[in-house]
C-alpha cells in the first residue's frame, strides 16, 4: 500500500538528518518502523512515535575523504566512514536509476549481511518494498542511500563455517543450529564463536551449503520457507532475547522483499546470505528449549498491527509487519508473544 499522505516522505525527511547508528553503535531503527507503519494504515501515528524516537537520535557523523569508484575497496566495513558512505550513495543513486545501484552493490554488501546485528540489511528491505510499491520520491531514493551506505560502512563477514549435516526443511535446519557457548558478550562476541551451520536447502549431492542447480523461483520458495519457519520459531523461542530474536525473521523477508528489484542470478546467492544470517542470529540467541505458545484470541491483521504500533516497541514493529507477511495463525501468536515480551514504548 502506498502512502497517499505525504507522511512517509514527511518522516524520511526528519530523520535523515540523523546518522544511522546512536550510542556507538545501535542501530537507528526510526526509517524501518514508519516505513511499516505507514504500510499497515498507521500514517496518523507516525509523527507522534517520531515526536518519541527521536530524541535518542544522534547527527550523521562527520565526513572525512570521499568514497570513490576507485578506492571504496578499501573503505569498505570502516564505520568511521559513514558519512562518506552516505555522500557515495548519494551522489549514485542521483546519476544512476536506482536499481541499477542497487544491483551493482548488492552481491558486495551481501557477504556482510550479519553486519550492525543485520539492521543495515533489513533497512535497505524496507526501502526497496517501498520503491517497488509506490513513488520513487526524492526522500525514499535517499533513504536507499543512507541504507546502502550504513550497510558499506559496517560490513563484515560472519567467520569461516563448516557446513553440517543437511536438514530436510527450513524449521528443521533452525532447530539444529548449534548454539554459541558464551552468552555473556554482545552480538560481536557471540558471532565470533561460529562454527558452523546445517547444510539447508541442500545441494543435490548433499556437499555444501546453498540451493541446487534449480532457477531462482526455487531460491525464493526455499526463502519464503525461511521466513515463515524463523517467523513460527519465535512464537516458542521469543524468550531467549525477545529483541535480538526478531532479527532471525527480519532479515531473511528483508531478503525476500529486495528480490524482485534484482536479476535472477543474484537469488540464490541471497538465499544462502540470508540464511547465514537468520541462523547466525538463532545460534547466539536463541533459548536452548522451546516453550509453549500461549492461548490468544484470534485477531485480524488490521487489529493485530494496531496493537503493534499502539505499543510503539520498533522491534515489535517489525517483526509484525514481518508476522503479517507470512500471514498464518502461528506467526501472528508470534507477534502476539513479541508485543507481550517486549516492553511498551507508549
Amino acid at each position: 500500500m502506498d502512502d497517499t499522505t505525504g507522511t512517509l516522505d514527511e518522516a524520511l525527511e526528519r530523520i535523515h538528518v540523523s546518522g544511522p547508528e546512536r550510542d556507538g553503535w545501535l542501530s537507528n531503527h526510526a526509517p524501518m518502523a514508519v516505513e511499516a507503519l505507514v504500510r499497515h494504515g498507521q500514517a496518523s501515528a507516525v509523527h507522534r512515535w517520531l515526536d518519541r524516537y527521536g530524541p535518542k537520535l544522534e547527527e550523521m557523523p562527520a565526513a572525512g575523504s570521499p568514497v570513490t569508484a576507485r578506492n571504496w575497496h578499501e573503505a569498505l566495513g570502516d564505520p568511521r566512514r559513514i558519512a562518506d558512505w552516505t555522500a557515495y550513495f548519494e551522489r549514485e543513486t542521483a546519476g544512476t536509476p536506482w536499481r541499477d545501484v542497487l544491483t551493482e552493490w548488492w552481491p558486495r554488501l551481501l557477504p556482510g549481511i550479519a553486519a550492525g546485528a543485520t539492521h543495515p540489511a533489513i533497512r535497505v528491505g524496507h526501502s526497496v518494498r517501498t520503491l517497488l510499491t509506490g513513488e520513487e520520491s526524492a526522500p525514499r531514493v535517499r533513504e536507499l542511500a543512507h541504507a546502502l551506505g550504513y550497510w558499506a560502512a559496517r560490513h563484515q563477514p560472519l567467520p569461516a563455517l563448516t557446513p553440517l549435516g543437511p536438514a530436510p526443511s527450513a524449521a528443521a535446519a533452525l532447530d539444529l543450529v548449534p548454539l554459541v557457548p558464551g552468552r555473556d558478550g554482545g552480538i560481536r562476541d557471540r558471532f565470533a564463536q561460529l562454527t558452523g551451520f546445517p547444510d539447508w536447502p541442500p545441494t543435490e549431492q548433499d556437499t555444501g551449503p546453498g540451493p541446487g542447480p534449480a532457477g531462482p523461483e526455487t531460491a525464493r520458495s526455499a526463502l519464503r520457507e525461511l521466513v515463515r519457519a524463523s517467523t513460527h520459531r519465535y512464537a516458542t523461542h521469543a524468550h531467549g532475547d525477545p529483541v535480538m530474536l526478531v532479527h532471525a525473521a527480519t532479515a531473511p523477508n528483508a531478503v525476500l522483499r529486495t528480490l524482485p528489484a534484482l536479476p535472477g542470478e543474484l537469488w540464490a546467492p541471497s538465499l544462502r546470505a540470508a540464511w547465514a544470517a537468520s541462523a547466525a542470529v538463532t545460534a547466539a540467541y536463541a533459548p536452548h528449549e522451546a516453550a509453549p505458545v500461549p492461548a490468544y484470541g484470534v485477531a485480524d491483521a488490521g487489529e493485530l498491527f494496531a496493537r503493534a504500533a499502539a505499543h510503539g516497541d520498533d522491534h515489535t514493529v517489525k517483526f509484525t509487519d514481518t508476522a503479517l507477511d507470512v500471514g498464518d495463525a502461528l506467526a501472528f501468536s508470534a507477534a502476539r508473544r513479541a508485543i507481550e515480551l517486549n516492553p511498551p514504548v507508549f
